[in-house]
């Protein structure tokens, strides 16, 4: 009876249920209107996520989701030589995984709404101060990574809006809406204070922008809130006297 949104993504879009979180913002707006299903993989790049694609969204299943947003590249945008250089995806092998995540799921369904979100601007010096009190708290990080995890970005934000722009290339190409995340936050001042918590992850107010920028789109598509019945009557006009009446027809 309800329709099914699905997240799927890397760790902001696992980090989306959480207090101000984007996707937790969905789920109390679709209240009694949909189910929002939370598929965020920390750490994941578009070449892990491939190998998710069968078992979230089999081919087989008699019940498609309705809406899918995509949002990686956050990951694979890991610069290669720096601590996190195994998360390196090059980027024509990102645009091909995204193309390859998209066809896979327009096979599931021809009316899912599928979106891409770019990745987020980075802010290097944030991610600086980040590596440096991991560090601290845990040592063996450096003997680990050595003097580059701390010395040296492992993003850049230069390289994250060249993911970006791919990502809106890949959007274009395959006729989808795409949230440019990465544009977007730019546009305020102080926006790596405002929208960032570690210079890459987001505070309240860049979920706040996530939530905004996919209600525009789903919104656009026919998919307001206030479009989509409730599952169940409203409890003010259930009649007291007799009930069945508000539930003839739903069983």
């Amino acid at each position: 009876m309800r329709p099914q949104f699905v997240l799927f993504g890397d760790s902001i879009t696992a980090r989306s249920f959480g207090d101000g979180g984007w996707g937790a913002s969905l789920v109390q707006r679709y209240s009694r209107k949909a189910d929002v299903v939370l598929r965020g993989y920390g750490g994941y790049n578009t070449r892990w996520a491939l190998f998710l694609l069968p078992h979230i969204f089999p081919l087989e299943s008699l019940k498609q989701p309705s809406v899918v947003t995509v949002f990686f590249g956050a990951n694979d945008a890991a610069l290669l030589g720096r601590s996190n250089e195994r998360q390196h995806v090059p980027l024509t092998e990102y645009m091909a995984n995204l193309h390859q995540i998209i066809t896979h799921l327009k096979k599931c369904s021809s009316s899912m709404l599928i979106m891409l979100i770019t990745p987020p601007p980075v802010d290097e010096k944030g991610r600086k101060q980040y590596a440096r009190s991991l560090v601290l708290a845990h040592p063996r990080l450096l003997a680990t990574y050595g003097e580059n995890a701390v010395d040296l970005p492992e993003r850049t934000n230069e390289v994250a809006g060249a993911y970006a722009k791919s990502c809106l290339e890949v959007a274009s190409e395959a006729s989808i809406p795409v949230v440019d995340l990465w544009s977007r936050m730019q546009e305020t001042p102080e926006w790596q204070h405002k929208y960032l918590s570690d210079g890459l992850h987001l505070t309240p107010d860049g979920n706040a922008i996530v939530f905004e920028e996919v209600l525009k789109i789903l919104n656009a598509r026919g998919l307001n809130f206030s479009d989509i019945p409730d599952d169940f009557p409203h409890h003010s006009i259930i009649d007291a006297r007799d009930p069945q009446k508000a539930f003839h027809g739903r069983e």
